[in-house]
């Protein structure tokens, strides 16, 4: 790929949310940066950025992929060459949820666990308009045991996803064990919080299911669009204080910025990440990951810089 050097950056936002650098160059080696504010001799490329500012590529931490760049979901095609024009060049699935035909009333473990195979298999590993997507994401189901944990290991699988979980049984025990079983494997699991996602589907996932539970991210706290109450959600980011806190496009706005006061009071605003929560019943909103960022930054208040960090995973 050779040797790119970016002379006349206005603005250069790295991304970890520490403050802009101004008036820079950047050294691009092979698609890979290697040095901020250096020279490049003999580059075989030479940019200039003509005073612009410059942010990492967006990474989008809650998608619903299915089969390539096709949605079911909104029968569109082409989505996700659309979103990285909206600056995503990173995504993480949320759970391959639009399959025509998936029984929503039957989930099986044998039948998530293929289904989490089949994307990791596909659409992971093409690389869509260039996008890398962390696709097959295993929607937790009862009835799994430590075997099928095993075997998602064995296939590649990291990330996993409570949301059509019935939380009526909250109280035997299985999904704690869940949560044990996958850390023990070095997977991230996260869970659907506020309304349930389809009408009577579940109970209610706010402040005591989440904490029970106690998972990596707490999926759209601030609603996809319904939330748990305020306190609840102050609730929940006090009581797990480890855990990311998620917000995506599809969501309250009231809400959203209740979860930022909350966690910049409390200095932890490096728990904050970002995501779309599409393509769904909210549509398709390829610019969705800048529209986070413009609504933290503004409505919310927040240091650009801040939500840059929060919307690109650092």
């Amino acid at each position: 790929m050779g040797r790119t050097l970016v002379t006349g950056i206005g603005l250069l936002v790295t991304g970890d949310a520490a403050p802009p650098v101004r008036d820079t160059t950047l050294v691009v080696e092979d698609g890979v940066i290697t040095s901020v504010g250096g020279d490049c001799p003999s580059p075989d490329t030479v940019v200039d950025a003509n005073g612009l500012t410059v942010i990492p590529g967006l990474v989008d931490g809650h998608v619903h992929p299915t089969v390539g760049e096709w949605t079911p979901a909104q029968n569109a095609v082409g989505w996700i060459h659309n979103y990285l024009h909206g600056g995503t060049t990173t995504m993480v699935s949320a759970g391959e949820l639009h399959v025509p035909g998936l029984p929503f009333e039957d989930l099986t473990p044998d039948l998530v666990l293929g289904l989490a195979r089949l994307s990791r298999a596909t659409l992971a590993r093409t690389r869509p308009s260039g996008v890398k997507v962390e696709a097959g994401t295993l929607l937790l189901v009862p009835g799994m045991t430590a075997a099928h944990f095993d075997q998602m290991a064995e296939a590649g699988i990291r990330q996993l996803k409570f949301i059509f979980y019935d939380w009526n049984r909250l109280d035997d025990g299985e999904a704690v064990e869940y949560m044990r079983w996958a850390a023990e494997r070095g997977m991230t699991v996260k869970m659907h919080s506020g309304g349930v996602s389809r009408s009577g589907s579940s109970r209610v996932a706010g402040h005591d299911v989440v904490t029970a539970v106690r998972p990596d991210v707490v999926g759209h706290i601030s609603g996809g669009p319904i939330p748990m109450p305020d306190e609840e959600i102050r609730g929940v980011i006090d009581d797990l204080p480890d855990a990311g806190i998620e917000v995506c496009s599809s969501m309250n706005y009231r809400a959203t910025m209740v979860t930022v006061d909350h966690l910049r009071d409390a200095g932890r605003l490096d728990r904050l990440t970002v995501g779309t929560d599409t393509p769904g019943g909210t549509g398709v909103i390829p610019r969705g990951m800048m529209r986070n960022i413009c609504f933290l930054a503004s409505v919310c208040g927040l240091a650009p810089e801040v939500t840059v960090a929060a919307a690109t995973g650092a």
